[in-house]
């Protein structure tokens, strides 16, 4: 499991990936010792899934023959008065649907996900995987996403640093093992503990506008056009089309679709690169300026 993203100091947004933008961990070595293998544990452990009000249940050997897709949720959300955690839907435009989360930092990470890791799929508390520790026997934990990406499955659990308790890391390694074991099919295992700065807020304003667009001015090519010649602060992009305040919400969306990209610098700092973007809110940009560039002159 890769436990930090690398250095984002001037990552631009057309290049960043989930674990460039999130937080992870924790250290599971140690925790992995409190579970139990033994002879043949890929095929003892069991996942069981959900289709059509069914359970199904296979191996964790099997896992990287699962097909990914009709799963439902192994674990139903609930609403109810005076609970301390918000569930609720969160739209993806990579797949089109409405997906459930327990808690806001879940919703946060759908939304990266939705920008960030080419999703195809997404299944919501995907499985229940049953494995066996050294102190309590078996135990069970229900994984908070599986997103099958364009380079692969990715299974992720969401927890905040400051909450991951020692139960929690033993289910957190015996997931990871479980992941492991399907790593011939390609699934990767991620522990999101928190995001890097300004991402959260950047991400919000950019998923403004992700939904489809109509341009019967044709503010977006003027957009592309504008970019490219060079980086321009976000304010000197939308004021060369005809539109400035149209122009905003466009910019946004081709942002969103990795047609432009954002850079962000500290003018206090003489320029430098802050960690990894800005708020892109109206009044919310202070020393910081947006450069924003045209993604496909950045990549060559």
């Amino acid at each position: 499991m890769r436990i930090a993203g690398p250095p984002v100091a001037q990552l631009p947004s057309g290049s960043a990936d989930l674990w460039d933008l999130c937080t992870t961990g924790p250290d599971l070595a140690a925790a992995r010792d409190d579970v139990a293998f033994g002879a043949s544990w890929s095929a003892r452990w069991t996942a069981t899934w959900r289709r059509a009000g069914v359970d199904v249940v296979s191996p964790v050997r099997d896992l990287g023959s699962v097909p990914l897709q009709g799963w439902e949720p192994v674990r139903r959300f609930a609403w109810r008065a005076g609970q301390r955690h918000r569930p609720g839907l969160q739209y993806l435009v990579s797949t089109g649907r409405h997906h459930g989360f327990e808690r806001i930092a879940e919703q946060r990470l759908l939304l990266a996900l939705d920008f960030a890791a080419a999703v195809v799929e997404l299944f919501s508390q995907p499985f229940r995987l049953r494995y066996t520790t050294t102190q309590a026997g078996w135990r069970e934990h229900i994984p908070d996403f599986l997103a099958a990406t364009t380079t692969g499955p990715l299974l992720v659990d969401v927890r905040p640093a400051g909450r991951i308790g020692g139960e929690d890391r033993v289910a957190f390694a015996a997931t990871a093992e479980a992941a492991e074991a399907a790593l011939v099919a390609g699934w990767r295992y991620l522990v999101v503990t928190g995001w890097r700065a300004h991402v959260t807020a950047t991400l919000d304003t950019l998923s403004s506008a992700r939904r489809p667009l109509q341009d019967p001015t044709g503010l977006e090519p003027q957009l592309l056009a504008a970019a490219s010649g060079g980086p321009l602060p976000f304010g000197g992009l939308v004021a060369a089309t005809r539109l400035p305040m149209v122009a905003r919400a466009h910019a946004l969306h081709l942002i969103w679709h990795r047609r432009l990209g954002i850079v962000a610098s500290d003018a206090s700092a003489g320029g430098s690169a802050c960690p990894p973007w800005a708020d892109l809110r109206l009044g919310q940009v202070k020393r910081l300026t947006i450069s924003v560039y045209l993604l496909h002159l950045m990549q060559h």
